[in-house]
């Protein structure tokens, strides 16, 4: 099936002529011969920016390329690239799962070719999932899964203008659908000129889009309708055009694309404090909502992502609340179990108490003895895996390594062009423990002094990094490296050893790791 991106990039290059493109074709590589371009997934025409999925031939794995095409000679063009391209390497430290992490960003002389008619290159991870424009190409999608996508995404904008820095999210296939059902930019590089009222508009923009399966800013892709104009000439509003649309949802995106000196959403925080609100009350009334055959509604099967998981605080209220409910539960059945016991007892007539007790062999030492303690001592983890959460991985089949006894076979990096935290954050190992144990130290063989550490604790065995907390760091030595843990620190079943900074020449390696249980 043909589908939306396809006719897009279609009618785009149709166009063709510009700088730079001739040679913009899969196959081809560019940035100092390091990206080969695999498939195109989209042109934002008002940055002139081209996006590209690509293999970095260093690193072994694939990238996002939004590729500045222009002349240099262009003064205003070439000044504008430069705007975007430092507004890229600012978000480079920037981390959030609504956002692919920048990893490089190449300018004219520096790693990209004048001659190329090309002004620069915006290099970050790639993210797996489905183009934002193919999920509603058949038709839009039901209210609450629209808002729950876009949370993530909404998330990210407020993170990123509390840190001073715009995103860009105003531009439909720069975004992209993650496997989890969240809403990510994928390709960075924000117009020179966008200001945080920019995402806003852009994060209205997209709800609009997934509730109507239009868009109502200019320069969207070609394949996309844009939004029907009302005689007044204003956007008309979503709930207008599809009757299942809650008049909340239908508002937020309205007063997020306003202006907002007519009642317009101004600031990302606004925007996501009332697109949950709108999320809640969407979620309340979607099964309450009849169908009625025939109509716009009766639509059929209708494909959508799973959302994304709520926030932990409602999950441990609604655990502790279940919790309760068990135990009452349980009390109330052994009351009546007791009663009617107690009530068959009596009438039977035996006068006589039946008691069941366990032989003195087993029952009663088990009951009267507490489970033997732990020794203290070194704890072989039942199970160690590489820790990459923000890249590819780094010879994940080498990490059981650090834990087999033999200090001659190694856990290695990649070889890094620049050192931590230009290309990612950090890497590592985790080791996964049968149960929750007190630690009291842990130590480090490595052949790589000069590398930099961290021991970190997690409630998982696949964490993101910022659910993770450090208990110890420093630097290896060379050779064998003791990291004390504070006496505070609660039980874990997962510490993760975390390098975040390579030793010489930007690679390290680990030879073995032990872990020391309290008593």
């Amino acid at each position: 099936m043909t589908t939306r991106r396809t006719e897009s990039l279609t009618g785009q290059l149709a166009h063709g002529g510009g700088a730079g493109e001739h040679f913009l074709l899969p196959g081809a590589v560019i940035g100092d011969g390091r990206y080969r371009l695999l498939a195109q997934f989209g042109v934002d025409e008002r940055a002139g920016a081209h996006l590209w999925r690509a293999r970095d031939g260093q690193l072994r794995r694939d990238v996002a390329l939004t590729v500045l095409v222009g002349r240099s000679s262009d003064a205003q063009r070439a000044q504008d690239a430069r705007r975007t391209l430092e507004r890229a390497a600012h978000a480079a430290r920037f981390t959030h799962a609504g956002m692919a992490r920048v990893l490089d960003v190449l300018t004219l002389g520096n790693g990209v070719d004048p001659n190329e008619g090309l002004l620069g290159i915006v290099v970050a991870d790639w993210s797996t999932g489905t183009d934002l424009v193919d999920l509603v190409a058949e038709h839009p999608l039901p209210a609450a899964n629209a808002a729950r996508l876009l949370e993530p995404l909404a998330a990210a904008v407020e993170r990123a203008h509390v840190a001073g820095l715009v995103l860009g999210v105003d531009h439909p296939q720069r975004i992209r659908v993650t496997p989890d059902g969240a809403l990510r930019l994928a390709f960075p590089g924000p117009l020179p000129e966008a200001v945080p009222r920019d995402d806003v508009k852009g994060l209205g923009a997209i709800l609009y889009l997934l509730l109507t399966g239009r868009w109502p800013l200019p320069g969207g892709p070609a394949a996309i309708p844009g939004a029907p104009i009302s005689p007044a000439g204003a956007i008309v509003p979503p709930e207008a055009l599809h009757n299942h649309v809650p008049h909340e949802l239908s508002a937020v995106a309205m007063r997020s694309l306003e202006d907002t000196s007519i009642g317009g959403i101004r600031t990302s925080a606004t925007l996501l404090t009332v697109l949950d609100q709108a999320a809640e009350s969407a979620e309340q009334t979607e099964f309450m909502r009849p169908v009625v055959p025939g109509t716009e509604d009766d639509d059929g099967p209708v494909w959508t992502t799973r959302p994304p998981v709520r926030d932990k605080s409602r999950r441990r209220k609604l655990a502790v609340g279940v919790t309760v409910l068990a135990i009452a539960t349980v009390g109330v059945l052994a009351w009546v179990g007791m009663t009617l016991i107690d009530f068959f007892g009596d009438e039977g007539g035996s006068g006589g108490t039946v008691v069941v007790s366990a032989s003195p062999e087993t029952g009663s030492q088990t009951e009267s003895q507490p489970p033997p303690a732990q020794p203290a001592g070194p704890l072989k983890p039942a199970g160690v895996t590489e820790y990459n959460p923000e890249g590819e991985e780094d010879n994940p089949e080498d990490a059981g390594n650090v834990t087999d006894g033999d200090p001659e076979t190694l856990w290695k990096t990649d070889k890094y062009q620049q050192q931590l935290p230009a290309l990612k954050p950090g890497l590592g190992v985790l080791a996964s423990f049968a149960e929750p144990a007190r630690f009291t130290s842990v130590a480090v063989e490595s052949p790589s002094p000069g590398t930099f550490v961290e021991i970190r604790t997690a409630s998982s065995p696949d964490p993101e990094l910022a659910e993770t907390t450090v208990v110890a760091k420093g630097e290896l030595r060379g050779g064998r490296t003791e990291f004390e843990l504070p006496d505070d620190v609660e039980p874990s079943q997962y510490l993760v050893v975390w390098i975040t900074k390579l030793g010489e020449g930007n690679q390290s390696s680990i030879a073995e790791v032990e872990f020391i249980r309290a008593k």
